[in-house]
Order: structure tokens, then C-alpha cells, then sequence
């Protein structure tokens, strides 16, 4: 029996934008949706989005997910190297996923997730969904350019699923009925005094932002966390700072008279699968007995 419609695969869909260290944010928006009693049908993330997204899917709650990266620095994720395609290899990242996910396999998650990338070479969008490179489509969503050497899966070189599609909305909308995005990524002021750092976070920043226009407009519901642009985006030290703002964020947009009129409809057809399901439970025991 078809619970969706006869266009949609999923009912609830969640897209995770990328930002950094700002994907903190993404931890306390979906504090606020599972107090709102919404669980998705399936997760699209970019970059910091889809490693707060893999590890939702997995089955971690938000505060578990903080707990993983509290009190942690940067240098933890990454491996310095004589710069040639990047300043860092990311093997201290995909040696973290590979110790914390419980599911090996994009099959093995308890929710459905696609994680975002950039084909380097032929400067296209990638989804990654299936199969067992799981931690490798992470880790190649999180490769921002320079910062890091591109990430390999199949010989062929990944970076930032930011790059392109930042906000991967897009991703999922056809497959859904309702799409829930959250977008930490707002365009950031020029820094006081320019270095590298500042230069390259504000170049890749612009970039990012320009390919979010679209996908905002796709959103049934915008979750936008504005007040964490001062944030770098490598900023693991004001963690708890960038949560709260997603969680406000994600509270006062959930109160909206629209927003509640999506989370009945949501609880609504949760409440027909459970009955359906339970029809169908009860029926198969017959049958055996």
C-alpha cells in the first residue's frame, strides 16, 4: 500500500546544508525537530551536513553526535602534508568515522541517506547512497579544496559537495513529499585583515552561498541559522554557541502557524503507517497460526 502518493518514495525528507564548523548548528535544529516528533523518511547532506547526517541516520540523537566531537580539535581530523593538491590529508577524519559509525554499509543505516560530493575532474554533482564506501562519500563531502587533497573512491577524485550543490535540497525533492532544509551557511562579512585562511574561508564561502538560491526555494520548510557568520569554519572551540543558534533558530521557524501545519500532516501519516503496519502484523500471524 502506497502511505506517500504515487509520486513521492518518502514522506519526510531532511537536507543538511555545509558550513564547517557551523554544522554544529544542524546538531541543535534536529534537537528541536525530534521534540517536535518528526523523524525523516530519508537525509541529503553536504560536507558538514552530511557528517551531522550520517551519524543521525546511524542512529545517534543530537546531544550523542556533540558528545563524539566535544572537546576535540582540529588537528585530531587532519594530517599535514607538503602542500601539492591540499595542506592536509584527511585520514584522521575517515579514521574517526570509521571508529564511531556502527553501519559499514549506506544499507545498513537506519534512516536512508545520500551524502553530496564534487567530481573534481569532470566538475559535476555526485550522490553517493549506496554501497560500501559510506565513510569514503563522507569524507570525500567534507574535502574542501586546498584545505585538503582531494579524496579518492574508485580512482577518481572527490572534493566538497559545497563546491557545487551546498545545499542539496535538490537532492531529495522529487522523492518527497515534504522536504525540511537547514542552511548554516550564510554569506560571512570580509575579515578585519586578510590572510590565507581568511581569503580562502570568505572565496569558498561566496561560492558556496551562490549555489543555495535554488534550493532555498524547494524548501517546504527553511531552517535558517543566521548569527554564527562570525564562526570560522574551522571553529571547534565555540561548539555549544553554534548548537544554541541552530536550536533557536530551528524553535522559532517550527512555531510558525506553516511549520505546524506540515508537523500534523507528518504525525498524521505516521500514525496511518503504525495502524496499517499493525493491520499487517496481525493478519501474518494469523495466517501462521
Amino acid at each position: 500500500m502506497d502511505f506517500v502518493g504515487k509520486n513521492y518514495d518518502h514522506f519526510l525528507g531532511y537536507a543538511l546544508s555545509g558550513g564547517g564548523a557551523k554544522g554544529f548548528a544542524h546538531l541543535g535544529a534536529l534537537r528541536v525537530l525530534e521534540k517536535s516528533g518528526l523523524k525523516p523518511d530519508i537525509i541529503a547532506g553536504t560536507s558538514a551536513g552530511a557528517l551531522a547526517g550520517v551519524f543521525y541516520a546511524d542512529g545517534y540523537h543530537p546531544d550523542e553526535i556533540a558528545e563524539l566531537f566535544r572537546k576535540r580539535e582540529f588537528r585530531e581530523f587532519v594530517e599535514f602534508t607538503i602542500p601539492k593538491t591540499g595542506f592536509f590529508k584527511n585520514m584522521g577524519l575517515h579514521n574517526f568515522l570509521k571508529k564511531n559509525l556502527r553501519a559499514k554499509r549506506f544499507e545498513e543505516l537506519q534512516i536512508p541517506f545520500c551524502a553530496v560530493a564534487t567530481d573534481w575532474n569532470r566538475a559535476a554533482t555526485v550522490v553517493f547512497s549506496n554501497g560500501d564506501k559510506l565513510v569514503d562519500a563522507v569524507v570525500a563531502s567534507c574535502s574542501v579544496p586546498v584545505v585538503f587533497s582531494p579524496h579518492a573512491i574508485h580512482g577518481i577524485h572527490y572534493v566538497d559537495g559545497g563546491l557545487l550543490k551546498n545545499f542539496p535540497v535538490s537532492v531529495i525533492r522529487k522523492k518527497c513529499k515534504y522536504v525540511i532544509g537547514v542552511n548554516v551557511s550564510l554569506m560571512i562579512p570580509p575579515a578585519g585583515k586578510d590572510n590565507i585562511k581568511t581569503i580562502m574561508e570568505r572565496t569558498f564561502n561566496l561560492m558556496s552561498n551562490s549555489n543555495t538560491l535554488f534550493d532555498k526555494a524547494y524548501c517546504d520548510i527553511l531552517i535558517e541559522t543566521r548569527g554564527i557568520e562570525k564562526y570560522s569554519m574551522f571553529d571547534l572551540h565555540n561548539q555549544e554557541a553554534i548548537m544554541e543558534a541552530g536550536y533557536h533558530h530551528a524553535a522559532m521557524k517550527m512555531s510558525e502557524k506553516e511549520s505546524l501545519k506540515i508537523v500534523k500532516k507528518c504525525h498524521r501519516h505516521d500514525e496511518l503507517v503504525k495502524k496499517v503496519q499493525s493491520h499487517i502484523h496481525f493478519f501474518k500471524g494469523g495466517l501462521k497460526s
